[in-house]
């Protein structure tokens, strides 16, 4: 894969961890050990990936704005 990807897919990757492991969190404290809990937090999950994921794209360029302008920059010393 060319790298000119690797932004969207690093979003891909962090958003469907992150709303893997947030929806898991949820559905577990709303729902609690029921039996069909795996089918439950898939439900979940996906729903909750299929906003994280355009989320990540359009917010992770500010964030990177935001983080650049708080962090001091290298001189190249």
């Amino acid at each position: 894969m060319h790298p000119r990807f690797a932004p969207y897919l690093f979003s891909l990757f962090l958003s469907g961890f992150m709303s893997f492991i947030v929806s898991g969190i949820a559905t577990v404290r709303a729902a609690g050990l029921v039996p069909h809990l795996p089918w439950v937090w898939l439900e979940a999950w996906l729903t909750s990936w299929a906003v994280a994921c355009p989320v990540v794209f359009v917010v992770a360029p500010m964030v990177r704005r935001l983080v650049a302008s708080m962090v001091r920059q290298e001189t190249g010393r």
